[in-house]
């Protein structure tokens, strides 16, 4: 098992996260002819900074299931599998933020510390940048299948592309997204289920494809894929939760966005619903089953550990 103390931790990640932002710009579209505006807006989206949590995750979690422990050379091969699903994914995301800070969604004007796609560019422009991005995403994702050399590798990545697809679908993302409106309109009678499945769908889906590609793409188990579903499942509704917390107790300096905006929008929070005190109980009860699952795999990767523990206690 590799040991990462806070300090080797920190330096890690600021390496790997410079690695990626490297990754994610040779992966977006060109700035030219009739379309170069919502091809910008749609790199402005990307490119606004951001934990890059989720390839992050993905790769960190192809190298539970590696000999070496190691994925990072394969990442510098921008037609490999596993980086081109790593930004396919870090693209939906950010399509689903720049849809969430629409002023007929969450109506956010900063994200990151800066101003939001629709204040840059406009309402119509920032919609089509996050279709554009939605799109070139799994334009980008299939890509992998040129590269595929046995069989076996076709039908990873036949089965990463199920997973995309699903957790950002009508059954995972979009699903929570759509609870997470309905649920404005019902205000103080929105039921704990409701809350749970929203954080589920809008926020764990994709950490949970994040942690399953990598894992399917490494050639896990299904038993193994199955508990990585479930640990991340952890890990979202600890950070959704933790998001709720800081929308209470954080300032715009701090956070880079607008705070009080799920108060300001009527949304009923786990914080609102359960108080600060029993909802950060709740985040460090799911953070440890998360730790625990992943430190049940027999190639252990404390960075991975690590990460979790930082994104689901951050302060921003």
């Amino acid at each position: 098992m590799r040991m990462v103390g806070w300090m080797n931790f920190k330096e890690e990640l600021d390496q790997k996260t410079v690695k990626l932002e490297a990754m994610l710009q040779g992966y977006l579209p060109a700035e030219e002819g009739y379309r170069a505006k919502v091809a910008s807006a749609m790199n402005y989206s990307v490119m606004a900074g951001g934990k890059r949590l989720r390839p992050l995750m993905m790769a960190e979690s192809a190298a539970l299931f590696t000999d070496t422990g190691e994925v990072w050379e394969e990442v510098a091969d921008a037609e490999k599998a596993l980086p081109l699903f790593m930004a396919a994914l870090e693209m939906i995301h950010n399509y689903s933020l720049v849809h969430d800070d629409l002023p007929a969604m969450d109506n956010d004007e900063y994200r990151r510390g800066r101003k939001t796609t629709h204040v840059v560019y406009g309402e119509g422009m920032a919609v089509l940048a996050g279709d554009g991005l939605l799109n070139y995403a799994f334009e980008t994702a299939v890509r992998a299948f040129a590269g595929a050399e046995t069989t076996e590798e076709f039908r990873r990545i036949a089965y990463a592309l199920k997973i995309l697809a699903g957790k950002a679908g009508l059954d995972g993302m979009i699903g929570g997204q759509c609870a997470d409106l309905e649920a404005e309109e019902l205000g103080g009678n929105v039921t704990g289920d409701m809350l749970i499945y929203i954080h589920e769908h809008k926020t764990a889906a994709l950490i949970q494809a994040a942690m399953t590609i990598g894992a399917v793409l490494a050639g896990a188990s299904g038993e193994e894929i199955a508990a990585l579903e479930r640990c991340a499942y952890n890990i979202g509704i600890a950070f959704q939760i933790q998001d709720d917390i800081l929308d209470v107790t954080s300032s715009l300096e701090v956070l880079g966005k607008q705070v009080g905006s799920d108060e300001k929008n009527h949304k009923l929070t786990y914080v609102a619903m359960h108080g600060l005190e029993e909802s950060r109980g709740q985040v460090e009860k799911l953070s440890e089953e998360a730790i625990a699952i992943l430190s049940s795999f027999p190639h252990r990767n404390q960075f991975l550990e690590e990460l979790v523990e930082q994104l689901i206690s951050r302060e921003k």
